[in-house]
């Protein structure tokens, strides 16, 4: 990945510190990935959350929510703000990238279903895994 103009590496924020909307460089670790099915449409998704952030704490049963209007889709919720939803679109993996890694991205961030969320963004691989 080639580096934005006048950026530095240092110049990344973290996944807590991210904006609601606007293009972003940023670090993160892969917390979990989702491939699609066969039969569904090809996307490639990573839940990237900050390396020193609180692990998720065990929920206590609440009440579901009350759909929301269409206008209040965008709202980031408390709880979300130190995940970000990473989204490559037409494709169902990408070679070395799985949970644990850490990744460079670069993209446009936009808020979708209350998780900042970025499609298809340029990504570097900072850390490799260990095989075992």
């Amino acid at each position: 990945m080639v580096d934005a103009p006048g950026r530095k590496p240092a110049d990344a924020v973290p996944v807590r510190g991210l904006p609601e909307r606007g293009r972003v460089l940023c670090r993160g670790f892969i917390e979990s990935v989702t491939y699609a099915p066969v039969g569904e449409v090809a996307a490639f998704t990573a839940i990237i959350t900050d390396h020193d952030a609180p692990a998720p704490r065990a929920r206590a049963a609440v009440p579901a929510p009350q759909a929301a209007p269409a206008g209040n889709r965008r709202r980031r919720p408390a709880a979300a703000a130190d995940r970000l939803r990473v989204v490559w679109l037409g494709r169902r993996r990408i070679p070395g990238v799985k949970a644990g890694l850490e990744l460079r991205l670069e993209g446009m961030v936009t808020v979708r279903d209350g998780l900042p969320t970025m499609f298809n963004p340029r990504y570097e691989i900072l850390s490799r895994l260990e095989e075992q």
